[in-house]
């Protein structure tokens, strides 16, 4: 039995898949789990409020295909951000974050991926990061309440774009149930934009690292770049993840209206193994 567990990010397939057949296609693709998306659009928001029946009907088929949805991405809060300049947005964050703590609760989902921003798509400033800071601190009270672990992504803004900026707002809550899912690709372009050493600002987490997404970028671009084709050292991350005691991570890729992703699901799954061949 392995040692680690790899998911398959939610968007890697077709939107057009219910989740009977997402869950088939990435046991057939060999990965362990897959991470939900609840994103900004409001489609995905409607997740965060399924009916009891709803959500028990996913658990048997998680059950009934044998893999588990372990992880949230919750995107949402780059609309709807916890920082926001208008006291309803932010109210909305709260409830988002709520509600998603709930469905991961009925889920089974042990790690929420928050979105690394004070704001998005408004101006930032010193009472954006003021107000971000202190509905963290509800979130998280929120997740302790429940049992569920909370962990920063490191985004591709100046705002959380490094292991040690996600973590001077981790140690200012100082929670057990707030730490940081890290982007291997974000990272590595934030090393490259910085001329800094991305196993030391990764180092700086040791102990909060929840979980890894691995994902490929280039210099200046961070998303859709095929694994393998970009600058991340895959290997190096996830020996260093690997020593601080990480055991999660989650292949984050997009599907893209490749008739050949079901092939590429398992090419995927194959390049990203093969960094842990050592560890088995």
């Amino acid at each position: 039995m392995k040692n680690y567990m790899l998911g398959l990010y939610e968007k890697s397939m077709p939107e057009t898949l219910n989740w009977e057949e997402k869950l088939q296609e990435a046991k057939v693709a060999n990965f362990d789990f897959v991470e939900m998306s609840i994103d900004e659009t409001d489609a995905k928001l409607a997740r965060l409020d399924m009916t009891k029946t709803e959500k028990k009907q996913l658990c048997e088929v998680m059950e009934t295909v044998g893999i588990p949805i372990r992880t949230i991405c919750l995107s949402g809060h780059r609309k709807y951000p916890l920082g926001s300049n208008d006291a309803e947005t932010r109210v909305r964050s709260l409830e988002i974050m709520e509600k998603a703590i709930d469905l991961a609760c009925d889920l089974g989902v042990r790690i929420i991926q928050l979105a690394g921003y004070d704001v998005y798509y408004e101006e930032a400033s010193v009472q954006t990061r003021a107000a971000f800071e202190e509905n963290l601190a509800k979130c998280t009270l929120m997740a302790a309440k429940k049992g569920v672990l909370l962990g920063f992504e490191t985004m591709e803004t100046e705002f959380m774009n490094t292991m040690k900026k996600a973590m001077y707002y981790v140690n200012k809550i100082d929670s057990p149930y707030l730490h940081v899912y890290p982007d291997a690709g974000n990272l590595t372009n934030a090393a490259v934009m910085y001329q800094t050493d991305i196993f030391d600002d990764i180092k700086s987490g040791a102990g909060h690292i929840v979980a890894c997404h691995l994902k490929e970028t280039v210099p200046g671009k961070y998303r859709e770049i095929p694994f393998g084709s970009g600058h991340v050292d895959f290997k190096a991350i996830v020996d260093t993840t690997w020593t601080f005691g990480v055991r999660t991570y989650v292949a984050e890729f997009w599907y893209t209206g490749s008739e050949a992703w079901q092939s590429d699901l398992k090419e995927v799954n194959h390049f990203l193994s093969a960094n842990f061949l050592d560890k088995i």
